[in-house]
């Protein structure tokens, strides 16, 4: 019988042996990558994240820790978990946050952890292109995070555009707009300047940084290929084997009014903040002491037909426009059916009823009560409050409506447009919901 793979600490066996890294944000897009091309390079990963149960079952021993809480801007939440630790990587960061987030996870919490490593200890901050010119809050948090590091004795790298096997984010959102079917949407005129690196190549990069010890200071780092936005998008959309299509050129109006809604339905990567990025471009003016790596870092054209891509890829790219798609879909079901709830008059619906099991009157305030619970749902779908949370209370709302109803009038199972029957891919679309809004 074959054996199980142990749950816990596993290790390349014909790597190098290194020392022990801690990677904070190792569950984000960047740090899962560097997590594994680090272990493969014989590190021993300590993997930190506010969520670690997929990486506990991923291999890595973990180290559970959300940047924004009070408990992690203290040096002592850091100094016993983190005995042994030899080199550290900073990847974790918040692009939309309130300032207090953003200050936390990019400066306090780090620099509580940077005063409890044991001496000698040294490390990389991952860190972004374009912050020094901008004026957002990430930006301005993240820079003062720069130097919180320098002065820790950290090396900071201001990566471009990262691209991978798998995608996150703004990644995420290219290719799915890559995959629309009949044109390709781009924002503002789609030359903007873009070299993207590959996650590979930027972990060989930090597993280089930390054996070798880079000159002090901010080193940029980006593919050897600039391609502008229009370029990149053709290139992904390729590479997916879809035919070509027209570019559409959305106009920065437009773009940002589509980033605010991103903004008010904390949609990620649809946003303010990524409509500026792709407005400006993503360039890495690749910084001189990184031109004698062993490994040199490969061009767009280069890793983007490195390996085909999987049913799984399109699948992905065509599903991620749907998450707020039938976000809006299921609030709009909501709202309408909340409006009714409270405004229709117990006239128009109490005759459907008809049950000799409970009065008029308890119907028609339990008719109220359901509309201000379907007007209330709607809403936190909207803002995207709590979506794992919001699918429970959804399946939960659903199947006591039909339970319900079933008990009263059991013959709205055998109404002529559906019924209750409408009920059951209601549940179904709840359920894809949740799987789509869960990026992890």
């Amino acid at each position: 019988m074959p054996s199980a793979i142990a749950p816990h600490n596993i290790t390349n066996p014909d790597a190098p042996k290194r020392g022990t890294v801690l990677i904070l944000g190792a569950d984000g897009f960047i740090g899962r990558h560097l997590a594994f091309g680090l272990r493969a390079a014989g590190w021993t990963v300590i993997a930190s994240a506010r969520r670690t149960r997929r990486l506990s079952q991923m291999g890595f021993e973990t180290l559970k820790a959300d940047l924004a809480l009070d408990d992690c801007a203290k040096p002592g939440f850091w100094r016993d978990r983190v005995q042994g630790v030899t080199h550290i990587v900073n990847s974790a960061g918040v692009l939309n946050a309130s300032n207090r987030i953003a200050e936390a996870v990019h400066i306090t919490a780090p620099k509580a952890l940077y005063e409890a490593l044991p001496k000698r200890t040294t490390g990389v901050l991952i860190s972004a292109v374009g912050i020094d010119t901008a004026t957002s809050g990430f930006a301005t948090t993240r820079l003062a995070g720069e130097k919180v590091a320098l002065e820790s004795g950290l090396t900071v790298l201001r990566a471009g555009l990262v691209l991978g096997e798998t995608s996150h984010g703004g990644s995420s959102l290219a290719r799915a707009l890559s995959a629309l079917p009949w044109v390709t949407p781009v924002v503002g005129d789609g030359q903007q300047p873009f070299n993207p690196i590959h996650a590979a190549d930027l972990t060989r990069i930090v597993d280089h940084a930390l054996v070798n010890n880079l000159p002090d200071g901010v080193h940029e780092i980006g593919g050897p290929e600039t391609i502008t936005q229009s370029e990149m998008m053709r290139g992904l959309r390729r590479w997916l084997g879809l035919r070509d299509v027209p570019t559409f050129k959305l106009p920065l109006p437009m773009s940002r009014v589509l980033g605010r809604m991103g903004d008010a339905m904390q949609l990620g990567p649809i946003s303010a903040s990524a409509v500026t990025q792709l407005n400006a471009g993503v360039l890495a003016k690749n910084s001189s002491d990184l031109m004698d790596l062993p490994v040199s870092p490969r061009g767009f054209s280069d890793f983007i037909t490195a390996r085909p891509a999987g049913t799984q890829d399109l699948w992905h790219a065509r599903l991620y426009l749907f998450r707020p798609l039938l976000r809006i879909t299921l609030a709009l079901m909501w709202l309408v059916s909340g409006m009714v709830g409270l405004f229709l008059p117990a006239s128009e619906f109490l005759p459907l009823i008809d049950s000799p099991k409970i009065n008029d009157t308890i119907l028609t305030i339990l008719a109220r009560i359901g509309g201000m619970i379907d007007v209330l749902i709607a809403g936190a779908l909207l803002r995207g409050w709590r979506p794992k949370l919001m699918t429970a209370f959804q399946i939960a709302t659903v199947t006591g409506y039909t339970v319900v109803f079933t008990f009263l009038a059991p013959s709205f199972w055998l109404l002529p447009l559906g019924g209750l029957i409408k009920n059951i891919p209601i549940l179904a679309l709840i359920g894809l919901s949740a799987i789509l809004e869960d990026e992890r």
